[in-house]
């Protein structure tokens, strides 16, 4: 992919219990990535954005849930969510991006 669109991969961090729980145990963080981006683009636009170097990328397709309202129906859009494990002793500073 082009550097430019790289840096539009990575949505936005997913901050949860379970996130938190997951960044202490295992260093790995969570992203709200594009659906239509790979593994290996995650894996780039995070070392670029950030300048980590990064172990393994996981992906999770996330189906949308379906929501009633008062008598209508109606569906949220599906995701994706990227947990990217990091070298270990590899740290990276979100507030500090280079985005």
């Amino acid at each position: 992919m082009k550097k430019i669109d790289l840096y539009n991969v990575l949505i936005n961090p997913l901050i949860t219990e379970k996130s938190n729980i997951v960044a202490e145990k295992k260093e790995q963080v969570v992203f709200k990535v594009l659906k239509s981006a790979t593994k290996a683009d995650v894996k780039q636009a995070f070392e670029l954005i950030f300048g980590a170097k990064v172990a393994k990328v996981s992906t999770i397709n996330v189906k949308g849930k379906v929501k009633k309202f008062s008598r209508f129906t109606g569906k949220r859009s599906d995701w994706k969510k990227a947990y990217i494990c990091l070298i270990p002793g590899q740290n990276f500073d979100l507030a500090s991006s280079q985005k």
